[in-house]
């Protein structure tokens, strides 16, 4: 279900991830956008390849349907087993038909298999339903709190003052 993204991929994949974290009207409509919260652009061409740049071990994976593009992830080893999750973006349109849990599942498969003992991600507080989504399929918060990196709109500018984000784990053993 995954496969590595390219550089000729990095364009639609700053595209879907803003239209999946950010987007709004028509296709957009989903029930885990952030508009509420935070306003502009998740990611950018150039802050995607600093970041895969800057962390050459982490890869980008992808999920299409013939050449469509559908879903996109960043996974990257920690060491000592674990693997941080993030920017798991699904194309709004199908979104609630089950390809994040799929995604999900093919994430945890592709961590194990890569000798991952424990997938860990970040998600912003505010975002209870999401939290609960992950909860369901596993996820515990880990009581750790991270800051909200007020000052730095590179991620967007945020829309309130009590944005931090909840770490969550699961382990996979």
């Amino acid at each position: 279900m995954l496969e590595p993204a390219t550089e000729a991929d990095h364009a639609a994949v700053v595209a879907l991830v803003n239209l999946a974290y950010r987007g709004s009207g028509g296709e957009a409509q989903s029930w885990n956008v952030e508009t509420d919260v935070i306003e502009g652009e998740r990611t950018t061409l150039p802050l995607l390849r600093a970041d895969l740049a800057a962390k050459p071990h982490a890869r980008l994976m992808l999920h299409r349907d013939t050449e469509a593009l559908l879903a996109s992830v960043w996974l990257e080893p920690l060491g000592d087993g674990g693997w941080y999750l993030g920017l798991l973006a699904i194309r709004p349109d199908l979104q609630a038909r089950g390809l994040g849990r799929r995604m999900l599942d093919a994430c945890e498969a592709y961590v194990a298999a890569s000798g991952g003992a424990r997938v860990i991600m970040s998600v912003l507080n505010v975002r209870e339903a999401l939290i609960g989504w992950y909860e369901r399929r596993g996820y515990v918060r880990t009581g750790e709190i991270e800051s909200y990196p007020y000052g730095d709109e590179r991620f967007g500018r945020p829309l309130r003052d009590d944005l931090a984000f909840v770490m969550l784990a699961k382990d996979l053993c």
